[in-house]
């Protein structure tokens, strides 16, 4: 029975050793990469970006006429 699964692993070798669902998980770590990134720089920005928001708000100031004062 070994000889015969030896026997079959050499005739198949070729069909075992193709790389075909490498491309798609090589994609799906790289997505998940800048996925985490970008989770990662928004959690890290975050005061800087409720800052600018903040800022943003004084500037947006239809009825009176005074400029951007935070």
């Amino acid at each position: 029975m070994i000889i015969q699964v030896y026997t079959w692993l050499l005739a198949h070798r070729p069909h075992l050793s193709r790389e075909s669902g490498q491309d798609l998980i090589e994609y799906a770590m790289l997505g998940g990469l800048i996925a985490l990134a970008i989770i990662g720089a928004g959690i890290f920005f975050t005061p800087a970006l409720e800052t600018m928001a903040e800022n943003i708000g004084f500037c947006i100031d239809f009825k009176s006429s005074t400029p951007c004062l935070p």
